[in-house]
């Protein structure tokens, strides 16, 4: 979640960016400076309250010439437009701070705003604390909120824990700027963007949302999605126009999709690319490090792992290519395997252009197929083959007429 939140912040490029956290070294702290190199962390020993978080951070924002905007970490659909749009509210009222408001007809488990007779707001009421007449107001706070950095901080210091949970709300910041006289404006935005997660009920439903989202701005992109509702996307998910995903395909994170490329019912595809209309699937698994060649094709339950798939290459079932190299127009036979893995490394196995692996082979990493080569059905090759020569490793076949009827009586005399 806060890496959605950090991501709407970074583009509207911040002159710095603090991430408020227990410690230096909290996983929060870490998955900060992953994503963004110059992040400051500021440490809230204590989760007392939102504003106690801000004054955390205060040694980061006394003196900044600017104005400050503060967003929640739960709320990981905020868009860099409804953040941008809050900013220039500031800017074109001329209020001391502003905050992102949003309407609805649930407004149940918001904050309710409580607006003075010129519009602005006068008092922000937390849902446990309001009247039930406070409880019919439709407009309701969505998190964000930006003002210079010297009027956020003497507000933040004002706040007190005269609340049914005992902590210092930031949200008690524009009925403290009322009454000193100045104001706070705001900008409705959409009420998705103040989806929060403080349960696991509550992320479900952020990320139905998301989901929603993601969904329709890949189809606005040019991909087609079959059955939208059954395909699960990342957060960095790209498929290029005139891609199409059918049903029930999830893909994880980083993972691109190119233009023409078709990926078929209950596929599973993490850290890969696939290629220009490469088809992939049904029920195909594509992991990390993967890359798919152009009109290649990966059938039904097969998988790939760290493996570069060359043009025009068929794996087409029941088959399983990992830490490999597969040449331009190869094909690899049902039940086909790569054993990569000694036990205590992996091994690579480099398969030619326009070889053919017959079914139920097992490569034996490391080992090299050559161009043209063919692999008989069945075998177990331990040695490279070289370029356009047919490699056997396989028991020779006996046929001795009549045992089977009198292996096959012996057993039920016995029984």
């Amino acid at each position: 979640m806060l890496g959605h939140v950090l991501a709407a912040c970074s583009a509207l490029e911040p002159e710095r960016m603090i991430v408020v956290a227990p410690d230096d070294d909290h996983p929060v702290s870490r998955f900060a400076r992953s994503l963004v190199l110059d992040v400051r962390i500021a440490k809230q020993e204590t989760a007392d309250g939102t504003a106690s978080a801000l004054l955390a951070a205060e040694d980061e924002i006394d003196g900044f010439p600017g104005d400050v905007l503060v967003v929640f970490g739960d709320t990981p659909l905020l868009t860099p437009a409804s953040l941008q749009a809050l900013r220039r509210e500031r800017e074109r009222s001329g209020a001391n701070a502003a905050l992102l408001a949003f309407e609805t007809d649930q407004p149940t488990g918001y904050g309710r705003l409580v607006l003075s007779s010129q519009g602005t707001v006068e008092r922000i009421v937390e849902e446990r604390d309001a009247t039930e007449a406070q409880r019919s107001i439709r407009l309701c706070v969505a998190g964000p909120m930006i003002a210079d950095a010297s009027t956020l901080l003497s507000a933040a210091h004002a706040v007190e824990r005269n609340n049914a949970a005992g902590e210092r709300y930031l949200t008690d910041l524009p009925a403290i700027l009322h009454r000193a006289g100045m104001s706070c404006s705001l900008w409705i935005g959409a009420q998705d963007e103040a989806l929060g997660a403080n349960s696991r009920i509550e992320l479900s439903e952020v990320e139905r949302a998301f989901q929603h989202r993601a969904r329709i701005r890949a189809m606005e992109g040019g991909a087609t999605l079959e059955d939208p509702g059954s395909v699960r996307l990342s957060f960095d998910t790209q498929l290029e126009p005139d891609t199409t995903i059918g049903p029930h395909v999830s893909f994880g994170p980083g993972v691109r999709v190119r233009s023409g490329a078709s990926i078929l019912s209950f596929c599973d595809l993490e850290g890969c690319e696939i290629g220009p209309q490469a088809r992939i699937g049904p029920h195909a698994r594509i992991r990390p490090d993967t890359v798919i060649g152009r009109k290649a094709r990966v059938g039904n339950y097969v998988e790939i792992k760290a493996s570069r798939i060359g043009d025009g290459a068929k794996i087409n079932h029941l088959a399983y290519v990992g830490d490999a190299t597969v040449g331009p127009g190869a094909n690899i036979g049902a039940g086909a395997i790569t054993c990569n893995y000694d036990g205590a490394r992996k091994h690579r196995t480099v398969i030619g252009a326009g070889a053919l692996i017959g079914s139920n082979s097992c490569l034996v990493a490391p080992v090299r197929i050559g161009a043209g080569a063919y692999v008989g059905s069945g075998s177990v090759i331990t040695r490279d083959i070289e370029a356009d020569a047919l490699g056997i490793a396989r028991p020779r076949q006996e046929i001795r007429p009549g045992l089977a009827r009198r292996f096959l009586s012996a057993r039920k005399d016995g029984a």
